[in-house]
This record gives structure tokens, sequence and C-alpha cells, in this order.
């Protein structure tokens, strides 16, 4: 064997023995999470103001906006806000005012732009309208339980938090590309997520939930030092840090709505989070790949193949990464309520998905949000182009 063979054998070992290990650590930092109980609620509930920015009609929207309004929880206010009065997010809005005339629900109308982050934009009208010092900021798409603002607030009762975010389970819709979409979440987000916590990171913020008190938000300057940034939940995040204040990561999963309406939309979505990911680890970044488990896996097992026969070695270590990734599918589907096998099938094109966006990443820092187009600096601040 020439020493070249040489090289691109114990490169392919290298790379199947990564691929293995990062799927199997995900595996295990699931159950790890899983096994975990929940503490018990704390008795002092103090009063809280969710504010929800809305835009446009989701599917499922009402249904979402609706499960905040049936909190079991004594004292709290709901802000509902939009840019647009024509908007049809409004409807549900309407319907659940109507339906929960003794909940405090406002309703914020304001055109304004505060800067290119839309979403942040319309916080920052909404939040004058907020009654309580105890804030939870939750996006539309999500839906939970009775129990979700007692158990997202308890940790809060320790003045040296700051901040408590959620993990989020994605629950598509009948789309194929809903579906993919749900996996890349489900199957390679999260479980990244929580493998660096099971390492004790605690970087992981999301705007799925933000809980925190006003005078925390006020101390890092308001909404506006965010407005203008893509990772506008990370970014706030790091800013409770440099206050010298704990972000905890509730025991608390959300669900979310994932709706792609069309692969271009998809394909959207997912450029814009690996664009995100690129800004927030620009030197890790082109290491992310040894993370996408059977992708990495083919590729050793390859160059293993290129440098010698393939051994019983080379399958093991790929048999074993390919078990994992099939662990990673099924477990989080004990969630769901959809048949275990049903998107089996998806899987091949997932993986060369996750590849693709990766790859397309490297060449531009423009993105699509909103029907705006943006580009996105080295600091994750986005410039509006469209």
């Amino acid at each position: 064997m020439t020493l070249i063979h040489a090289l691109i054998t114990v490169i392919g070992y290298a790379v199947l023995s990564v691929a293995a290990a990062y799927a199997w650590l995900s595996v295990a930092a699931v159950l790890r999470w899983r096994m975990i109980k929940t503490a018990a609620a704390t008795t002092r509930q103090p009063s809280v103001t969710v504010l929800k920015p809305l835009c446009g009609a989701e599917p499922g929207l009402y249904r979402h906006l609706r499960s905040f309004c049936r909190q079991d929880y004594p004292d709290y206010q709901i802000v509902f806000g939009v840019h647009d009065p024509a908007d049809p997010a409004l409807a549900a809005v309407r319907r659940l005012v109507s339906e929960f005339p003794s909940l405090a629900i406002d309703v914020v109308i304001n055109p304004q732009q505060h800067g290119s982050n839309r979403k942040i934009s319309n916080l920052i009208s909404m939040l004058a309208c907020a009654r309580h010092d105890l804030l939870v900021i939750a996006d539309s798409d999500v839906f939970v339980g009775p129990d979700y603002l007692s158990s997202v607030t308890a940790p809060l009762r320790d003045a040296r938090v700051g901040l408590v975010t959620c993990l989020y389970h994605d629950v598509p819709t009948a789309r194929p590309w809903s579906r993919l979409g749900a996996m890349y979440v489900n199957e390679w987000y999260m479980p990244a997520v929580l493998l660096a916590w099971l390492f004790g990171h605690e970087g992981y913020v999301s705007g799925q939930t933000l809980c925190l008190r006003r005078d925390t938000l006020e101390g890092i300057g308001g909404l506006p030092v965010i407005v203008n940034h893509l990772a506008d939940d990370h970014r706030l995040g790091e800013l409770v840090r440099a206050q010298g204040l704990k972000i905890v990561l509730s025991r608390y999963m959300v669900n979310a709505e994932h709706h792609e309406p069309d692969w271009r939309a998809l394909v959207g979505h997912e450029r814009r989070w690996m664009r995100t990911l690129k800004v927030l680890r620009p030197r890790s970044f082109r290491w992310i790949f040894l993370s996408f488990s059977l992708p990495p896996a083919i590729f050793g097992l390859a160059l293993v193949a290129a440098g010698q026969t393939l051994t019983i070695s080379a399958w093991l270590l790929f048999c074993s990464a390919l078990t994992a990734r099939l662990l990673l599918h099924f477990v989080h589907r004990l969630r769901d309520d959809r048949g275990l096998w049903s998107d089996l099938w998806l899987l091949p094109a997932r993986e060369l998905l996750i590849c693709w966006v990766w790859y397309l990443s490297f060449f531009s820092s423009h993105i699509r949000w909103r029907d705006s187009e943006f580009d996105v600096d080295a600091n994750g601040v986005m410039h509006r182009l469209s």
C-alpha cells in the first residue's frame, strides 16, 4: 500500500469513527433528556404578559393561539401584534377575543418598522402595551398545554436566572416538504442542541419561548439592540449572559407546526437557518458536515474503499452510524400521533438535502425572509436589499 493510499484509509476510518460517535452521543443526549423528571411548578405565580407577534394566517393559527388562552394560570395578559391592519391573522385574534371575554387580550396594529428584523420590530411596538413585568415571548406557530406558563416562569424565582427558553418539537403538515423540514429540526437540530447541553453548553436560546423579567430586558438596552440581528434570540442570550445572569433550558418542550408549501420554500428556510449557524459559528461551521451522520459515514466508507479493500471494521463503523441515525429518526416519533414508519422513505432525501443546503451556504450571504431579501454581515446584522 502506498503512502497516499494509507493516508486516505486513515482519513476514511477517522471520518467513519467521528460520524458514528457523534450519532450515538446524540442518541444518548436525547435519551438522557427524556429521563429527567419535570420539577413541580411553584405555587408563587406572578402576573405575566405573553407577547405573540403575528404575520399571516399560518396553518392551524387559531388552534395555536387558543392554546395560550387556556392556561392554568391565575393572572396573565396576551398581546397580539401585527404590522398590517389587513393581516389575515387578525381574524383568528378577533375570534379569540369573542371566545374569551374575561381574558386580558390586547391587539397592537402598528406599521412602523424599527429595524430590518420584522419580528423584533413588531415586538417593540407591542411591548408598550405589556401590563406586567414578567414577559413571555412565543412564536405564532407554537401550541402548548395548560401548564406551559407555570412551567416556563418557575425558574425565574431564582434572581440569578435572567432568561428561560425551551426546546421544541416540530409537527409537520401533510405535505412532504413540511415533513422533510420537521425532520431537520427533530432529527438533527434538536439532537445537536441536546448534545451540547449534555456537555454543559448553555448557549442555546430559541425564539419559540423567551421568558424574562422586564428589568432584565431594560438592563441590556431593550429590544432595539437586537432589531437588526438575524439570530435575535441568540444575541439576546449573549446580552443576558453578559449581565452575569444564567440562561435556563426549561424542561417544558413546546410543539410547533411546521408548514412548507413547496420545495422552494423548504430550501429557502433551511438556507436561512444554515446561514444563521454560519454567522454564529464561523470557525466550526465547515466541520458541521461531520454531524450529518449518514453522509459523512458514506464518505468515510468510500475513502476506506479507495485506500484499500473494505474491511469488516469499516462496515461495522458504518452500520453503527446507520443504526444510530435510524434511532434518531424513530425516538422523537414517540411524541407523534403519526405512524412510526410513515416518513422513513424520506430519510435519504433528508440526508442529501442537509448536505446540499450546507454546501450552498458557503457561496452567499443573502437570505430571503418574509418576501424580502437581506444581506447578512459577519456580525449577524441584516441589511435589506429589496
